[in-house]
């Protein structure tokens, strides 16, 4: 690993009991191991905070840490906290309900260790929607898309499956948006603010995390909701460009062939 720089793994939770054990091991079983593994558990109600001390004592050559935000309810607050509070050189951030890839630490170290890259994304595989190989291919190509069009604008950053340089976060830790309405998308606020400052962000193929598709059960309404989250983040930056409602217009496209997809994949699992 030399040249390589370390990797912390941060992933917040609020209620993630049914998840996070499956998450931190996929976190563990890595083909290079993570600098330390960190759960920032924000005020959660359920077992989500003593699940994770069990699967520190059953893996303690692991370096999994637990750490607690209870000053604010949020994503936003509990994420930059896990952040701020993790010694690796390199900032991989994930959901409670990823399921990162045996070789993403190694992916993720390799691609940082171009001291050019600030900032790294990669696809996603739904691990809990059929034809999973296939919809991962077709995820890839549609992140490849929304870059594409988006070239020389703004590139992305995934929360469920992303990376930043230690030192980048620093830069702009204190200037990223609070969102204390839950109007945004953190995600690519961050990736905005990375942009301001003109860091590289790059796309890597091969860096992937599984998540859930547990979003299409929203109600149309409610998806809609979320996905014109890209729209409320750029106005809130004053930013119109025409080419940047494109990942908006895709995303809503999807919805419903995803859901009945879902919907039988679902149903069939039931029966059998």
């Amino acid at each position: 690993m030399t040249g390589r720089p370390s990797v912390s793994i941060i992933i917040p939770a609020y209620n993630e009991e049914d998840v996070i054990r499956q998450c931190l091991e996929a976190a563990v079983y890595q083909t290079v191991p993570a600098h330390e593994i960190i759960v920032v558990d924000n005020r959660s109600t359920d077992a989500t905070a003593r699940i994770v001390g069990q699967v520190a004592r059953e893996f303690p050559e692991s370096p999994i840490r637990l750490l607690r935000q209870n000053e604010q309810q949020g994503l936003i607050p509990t994420r930059n906290y896990g952040l701020s509070a993790a010694t690796g050189r390199v900032l991989g951030r994930i959901d409670a309900d990823s399921l990162v890839e045996p070789t993403w630490v190694e992916r993720v170290a390799e691609t940082f260790s171009d001291p050019a890259v600030d900032g790294a994304t990669g696809p996603v595989l739904y691990y809990d929607m059929p034809l999973r190989r296939f919809g991962l291919k077709a995820d890839d190509r549609l992140r490849q898309l929304v870059l594409k069009v988006a070239y020389r604008q703004y590139h992305f950053l995934f929360g469920s499956n992303m990376a930043v340089r230690a030192d980048a976060w620093r830069r702009i830790a204190h200037e990223v948006c609070r969102d204390e309405q839950d109007q945004m998308h953190e995600d690519i606020d961050v990736s905005v603010h990375m942009a301001q400052h003109e860091m590289l962000i790059r796309y890597v193929p091969d860096m992937i995390a599984g998540m859930s598709a547990r979003r299409l059960e929203d109600s149309p309404k409610d998806y809609r909701y979320y996905v014109t989250r890209f729209d409320r983040t750029y106005r809130a930056h004053q930013i119109n460009k025409p080419l940047l409602k494109i990942p908006t217009l895709i995303f809503m496209a999807i919805y419903y062939p995803a859901k009945a997809l879902r919907y039988l994949h679902s149903g069939l699992a039931r029966t059998t």
